[in-house]
């Protein structure tokens, strides 16, 4: 029987556990230009551990694609040295280090796409926000893709493996997750097209397809890892069948022979619990759809966590909320250790405090960091 703590085989890589930090959104780079930190290096260098794989936070693939001021992008020279301090600092640990890759789509806002409205599959309002120097605004009104439009985005995604290789990630992730642009266009509820990126869920699913192979093109299929969010609510996204829409993505990217598939519990939103006790259920209609390594994420603590993979539904599962606070959470899991609340006022931005100065274990007696969730929530995980 697998277990959280056994050796798996993930893509191109042997890894020694089967805990994973989840990406994470948390604002800390370095204003213009989008130049990741110091201190992000620091924050990935942390949870790093020896056969562990980290997946660091959404980088957007262009100007146009960004969402949140402050969020990560790697479009540009400039932000090549920030990201090689983070790659470096995870083989230094021994970890393996993906770069998830994004388009935020009609989830922005035009004072960060460089003045641009969103884009979208199609034309479909809702209530959203993107975060300005404002702060947290209503999105900007987007409009439908031109099809002639669609093959410039997919270089973009191509272009961005190309640099985030080249900065020393032994491979990417796609985000098609969360409401954001791939995920628009694989869900119903947004993607009203009636070309040939829409309709059936053969159509809806092309522009992943597209985006898929052109991140292949550059780290092989066995360096390439997608992200969904079955029946996921952030950005207003919805399907008519999610459970047929993903099992047929599932299929699909089974067949490209891809590194893993990561998969979001629809029990959380972003990083809040929808629904507490709610079991893992998505992960397990998808197991029958893909032979390749399934990683959970989203509502997980110890034991659930440990669950899923002994019951084979998954088999490594991903932490974000409480990799937060414990940058040693691997070595806290495997030997029951308590966790350090994590700092949801941290989550969106900041400085070190609460984001890269959380000790690791210490057997004497110790009081929380200030402002620290007063009770942990063992229901809760990103």
């Amino acid at each position: 029987m697998a277990t959280l703590f056994n050796s798996i085989k993930v893509g191109a890589y042997d890894l020694d556990h089967r805990v994973v930090l989840a990406p994470m959104t948390r604002l800390r780079t370095l204003q213009p230009n989008d130049i990741p930190s110091p201190m992000m290096a620091d924050f990935y260098g942390q949870r790093a551990s020896e056969g562990g794989l980290v997946i660091v936070e959404a980088a957007s693939i262009s100007a146009h694609a960004r969402s949140y001021l402050g969020a990560a992008s790697f479009y540009h020279d400039g932000q090549h040295a920030g990201w090689q301090a983070i790659t470096d600092a995870v083989h230094a640990k021994g970890g393996r280090v993906f770069l998830q890759l994004i388009h935020g789509g009609r989830q922005s806002h035009v004072e960060v796409t460089g003045g641009a409205d969103p884009v979208a599959p199609s034309v479909v309002p809702f209530d959203g926000v993107a975060l300005t120097k404002d702060g947290f605004v209503p999105v900007s009104p987007h409009r439908a893709l031109g099809i002639e439009e669609i093959p410039g985005i997919v270089e973009d995604f191509r272009a961005a493996a190309a640099r985030a290789k080249k900065a020393g990630f032994d491979g990417v992730e796609l985000h098609a997750a969360n409401g954001y642009l791939v995920d628009q266009f694989i869900q119903d509820g947004t993607n009203r097209r009636t070309d040939a990126y829409g309709g059936p869920i053969e159509n809806r699913a092309r522009f992943l397809r597209e985006a898929v192979e052109a991140l292949i093109s550059v780290f092989g299929a066995d360096r390439v890892g997608v992200r969904i969010s079955p029946s996921g609510e952030w950005g207003s996204i919805s399907d008519s069948d999610p459970e047929a829409t993903f099992s047929h993505v599932a299929k699909v990217l089974n067949d490209y022979g891809i590194a893993y598939l990561h998969v979001i519990e629809p029990r959380v939103k972003g990083d809040d619990t929808l629904h507490a006790g709610h079991p893992a259920v998505a992960a397990a209609y998808l197991r029958p759809h893909f032979t390749r390594p399934i990683i959970a994420a989203g509502g997980f603590d110890r034991d659930s966590a440990m669950a899923i993979v002994e019951a084979g539904h998954a088999d490594l599962v991903a932490f974000g909320r409480h990799f937060s606070s414990n940058p040693d959470l691997p070595y806290r899991l495997q030997h029951d250790l308590p966790l350090t609340p994590y700092v949801r006022a941290a989550f969106w931005g900041g400085t070190e405090q609460h984001y890269s100065d959380f000790p690791a274990y210490d057997a004497s007696p110790a009081s929380a960091p200030a402002g620290a969730d007063a009770a942990l929530d063992e229901t809760e995980s990103a």
